[in-house]
């Protein structure tokens, strides 16, 4: 990643700050204890002013007028493309689109490559840790296109067994599709050696980046990664706008999810041509005022640092795992400290993860339960819901506290303590 944003001193106290819906007080005087970024983080002031100041000052559509307001969005669309190049380490801004999110990035992927190249017999390689939207699209293109699914053996800790991916990486291997970090269990994959073997069996790589991008330096040119898909709203940017990366090539050699308008050529009474990479796969009318913010939101985490953030969610990660221990009858799901994430899912005994997370709320504590779109997952778990605590760069040590607080209330009124 190359950011020429200056970095500032990391003051946890004073990123708080930046987060306006972390100053409220909520009934009964409780602070807000934030712990589901996994699913979404919030939006410091500053995206929140950028998104309200191009409805307030500017906006109209993309790519459309030529005059003031017009080319004001056009200029403000291609600085958050240039942005993200950057944040990505990709090597052309054409290789930067717009989507919707990360579902539909990973969809333009399956459908506009998969079914274009994916012949009967072909080999899809996924793993059980997948999120829904990096397995289910490669499930309808596997059915479509006479292709076969194949998983990756896991670890007795639900890593990737790389000493046994020979096994199932092989020429007939056409996509290797994963996440960059798992959204359950935290697991960092070793995606750049991932790529190198699949480029040597002639597959190409597909990284849900969704989980990994906010939380981890990100080079996908350095890393050889073919696609990489992430959703601005994790990434403490606004929802409704997310990132599809792809190699220049492949980009050509793919097809368009959707079509309509800014993606056509030219279009003739019998057939259509289509507009180069990005314009080709960003039909319609996009998320105009969210992309834009998203820039700010890319301004805003690079000025912190992705290696600083990481730091202090890994020292959380610690102080966290220790806390969680010492409840009798917890048990956290995946790897040691040293191959994941700031993500804890767990269950305790004789509680179930509904019940915990609705008496978590009403100490303030935020948290999700459920499968979290992997119910291969918890199959292979063999739970059918886990309670998910997942932290951010505000989050800081009395949250910790405060979950495991609000953790031992709960088992009180479940009289499990």
């Amino acid at each position: 990643m190359t950011n020429s944003t200056p970095q500032r001193p990391f003051d946890v106290e004073a990123i708080r700050r930046d987060f306006p819906i972390l100053q409220q007080p909520l009934p009964k005087g409780l602070p807000v204890t934030y712990l589901d970024n996994g699913a979404s983080a919030q939006k410091p002031q500053c995206v929140i002013d950028k998104e309200s100041e191009v409805y307030e000052n500017y906006y109209a559509n993309a790519y459309r007028g030529v005059y003031r307001f017009g080319a004001m969005i056009d200029e403000q669309l291609e600085e958050t493309r240039e942005k993200t190049r950057q944040l990505i380490g990709a090597k052309h801004v054409e290789e930067v689109i717009f989507t919707a999110g990360s579902t539909m990035s990973l969809n333009v992927v399956a459908s506009g490559w998969g079914r274009r190249h994916l012949r009967p017999g072909d080999e899809i390689l996924l793993n059980e840790t997948e999120h829904h939207a990096n397995f289910v699209p490669w499930q309808q293109v596997a059915a479509q296109t006479g292709a076969i699914c194949r998983f990756i053996p896991l670890t007795d800790d639900r890593r990737l067994d790389l000493s046994r991916l020979d096994e199932v990486l092989t020429p007939k291997t056409k996509v290797l599709t994963v996440t960059g970090m798992s959204n359950v269990l935290g697991t960092i994959n070793p995606v750049k050696e991932l790529a190198a073997r699949a480029h040597a069996v002639g597959a190409i790589i597909v990284v849900d980046g969704a989980q990994s991008v906010p939380h981890i330096v990100t080079d996908v040119a350095g890393a050889d990664i073919d696609f990489l898909a992430f959703s601005g709203h994790k990434l403490y940017g606004p929802s409704g706008v997310g990132i599809l990366y792809g190699k220049q090539e492949l980009l050509a050699d793919t097809d368009p999810l959707l079509t309509g308008g800014h993606m056509i050529d030219r279009v003739y009474r019998d057939r259509s041509t289509w507009a180069a990479s990005p314009a080709k796969f960003e039909a319609g009318t996009g998320p105009i005022a969210q992309a834009i913010a998203l820039g700010t939101a890319i301004d805003y985490v690079s000025s912190i640092g992705f290696d600083a953030m990481h730091a202090h969610e890994q020292q959380l990660a610690e102080y966290a795992h220790q806390q969680l221990n010492d409840i009798r009858g917890m048990r956290i799901y995946g790897p040691s400290l040293e191959h994941k994430g700031a993500i804890f899912s767990f269950t305790i005994d004789g509680a179930h993860p509904e019940d915990l997370a609705q008496l978590l709320d009403r100490r303030g504590v935020f948290v999700r339960h459920g499968h979290h779109c992997t119910m291969p997952l918890h199959d292979l778990l063999g739970v059918s819901a886990t309670v998910r605590a997942s932290f951010g760069v505000y989050n800081t040590r009395a949250d910790v506290d405060a979950l495991i607080g609000a953790l031992e209330f709960a088992l009180g009124r479940l009289r499990l303590a």
